[in-house]
């Protein structure tokens, strides 16, 4: 029997891999606890369904997980805090008649802290909004909430989103580790998201990708990261980056479980009017798509101008290689290249466009007086932020234009409406279905290392174009230890697509597993 909830259907009777049954004889048959662990969603409907697990005892498992290893042992310190009203929502949870909530009952998610959360701190990362607690939830988190999930944490973050190579900030001291080399980075910005995620501090996490930070961190912790279509998820809520680019979307440790997440987080929003552009563009059900031989007869092209450079990794080269054979193999056809003949004639034309200072100070206005500052300025005058970005925010603070009036501003949609024609015209051209390439072309860097490659390779296609793009696990560098990511852009509104092929190639490999670092408690 199945229980529908929306679209989606949730088994009530198999049970998750992590319950194991021990008969006693002549007793009553017991049961082990539930290990949390790379515990899925389904895993965790499954075991509440059958009537062994309630929704306190799995918070309480997951919180025990943030104690044993944020700021202890690994000391991962990938949260900045924990939500103190967690178990007694869980306990009205358990209390409510009914059956399950929503598509999210009852599941625990971590919260890049750059996300409004009603009654719970909301910084960017920086001193500078300390204690600035908003009234009312982005449009994203009011979303899993109405579906059933928890907001379990707030996670750390690159301060403002500035960095994609590293988590630091200075609300919280020290940088996030990354839990599969612990003197490794998370990427940026949304690393302590990722961190905890794929340390089992959560079922899954929210964060958000202006140039890297949903794929990157996904990336480097062996993690499924989505960054949609522009316009078919909403930014209202979030402190903003640059909303010419400013995405936000989940990060889960299988493709499955993001695009639960996903389905709840989809959608049009008056509050953002970019996403009047995805109306009627949100699929009822994508788990529809999700389907093991969904490669297929599909087509996919190396997007070689997205990851080739002299300082791309060796080991990364060679992963990749596998990947495409592993592709192959599941069915699909690989285009050994993608030509974009005036790619780097485009790519000179671009020119930098700065929001930062119009869209945070928008921000912060519709905060009324709860926010500390209101200003670049402020921020600036308060010296409550981290060193490393005092240039950035000077930068910022210089200018004074809107973006609609900068040069830059006007020069860089040129240059992505060039591209998205560029591209789409390749795809067409060739029939294919996606663009692949490794999500990174370097593994991660040790800690307080700026100076090796990055190999970040996000910064462009998606961000520019709009396009969405899917990252899921790719494999493993330096004897195994070190994660890698294969990335997935499509066309516009081209989800469905992308969540095929990337299931898919998810259950050929199964690349994905836990860091030792946080093991079972």
């Amino acid at each position: 029997m199945q229980q529908r909830i929306g679209t989606f259907a949730v088994s009530t009777l198999a049970l998750g891999a992590s319950l194991v049954l021990a008969a006693t004889p002549g007793a009553a048959q017991q049961v082990a606890p539930f290990d949390v662990v790379e515990a899925s969603i389904a895993d965790i409907h499954a075991a509440m369904g059958a009537g062994r697990l309630t929704c306190h005892a799995l918070v309480e498992a997951y919180l025990a997980r943030i104690r044993a290893y944020d700021k202890k042992g690994p000391a991962i310190n990938a949260i900045v805090l924990e939500n103190p009203g967690v178990l007694a929502e869980a306990d009205a949870l358990d209390r409510r008649a009914g059956g399950m909530t929503g598509l999210l009952h009852c599941v625990p998610m971590i919260v890049k802290d750059n996300f409004d959360t009603e009654g719970l701190q909301t910084t960017a990362g920086s001193l500078s909004l300390q204690a600035f607690v908003p009234d009312r939830d982005a449009f994203q988190v009011r979303k899993i909430k109405e579906a059933g999930a928890l907001v379990l944490a707030k996670s750390n973050m690159a301060e403002f989103a500035f960095s994609p190579y590293e988590t630091v900030s200075s609300i919280l001291p020290g940088y996030t580790k990354n839990p599969y080399a612990l003197d490794r980075v998370t990427a940026g910005s949304s690393g302590g998201t990722a961190a905890a995620v794929a340390s089992s501090f959560g079922a899954a996490g929210l964060g958000t990708d202006t140039g890297n930070s949903i794929r990157g961190p996904s990336s480097h912790q062996a993690l499924v990261g989505i960054r949609s279509t522009m316009g078919l998820t909403s930014r209202a809520g979030i402190v903003p980056l640059s909303l010419a680019a400013d995405i936000a979307g989940p990060i889960a440790r299988t493709v499955a479980d993001a695009v639960a997440v996903f389905q709840v987080v989809a959608g049009e929003d008056p509050d953002d009017p970019v996403t009047a552009a995805g109306r009627g563009r949100v699929h009822p059900d994508y788990s529809s798509f999700l389907r093991a031989d969904g490669l297929r007869g599909a087509r996919v092209g190396i997007l070689h101008q997205a990851w080739e450079r002299p300082t791309t990794d060796d080991e990364v080269r060679q992963v990749f290689r596998v990947a495409v054979d592993d592709l192959r193999r599941a069915g699909a056809t690989v285009l050994d290249s993608v030509p974009l003949p005036t790619f780097d004639s485009l790519l000179r034309s671009s020119r930098g466009c700065s929001r930062f200072r119009h869209d945070l100070e928008a921000y912060l206005a519709s905060h009324g007086n709860k926010p500390p500052v209101k200003t670049v300025a402020a921020i600036l005058q308060s010296r409550r932020f981290h060193p490393s970005i005092e240039k950035r925010l000077e930068t910022a603070q210089a200018v004074d234009s809107a973006p609609e009036v900068q040069s830059g501003c006007v020069a860089r949609e040129r240059f992505a409406e060039a591209l998205r024609a560029l591209v789409l015209g390749a795809m067409d051209t060739l029939r294919l279905d996606a663009l692949i390439y490794p999500t990174w072309s370097n593994p991660p860097r040790l800690i307080g290392d700026l100076n090796t490659p990055h190999g970040d390779n996000n910064q462009l296609f998606s961000p520019a174009t709009g396009f969405p793009a899917v990252t899921v696990p790719m494999g493993w560098l330096r004897e195994g230890t070190l994660p890698a990511g294969l990335q997935f852009l499509g066309r516009p509104w081209s989800e469905p697509v992308l969540f095929r092929l990337a299931y898919a190639y998810e259950q050929a490999t199964k690349h994905r597993r836990p860091p030792s670092s946080t093991p079972a408690l």
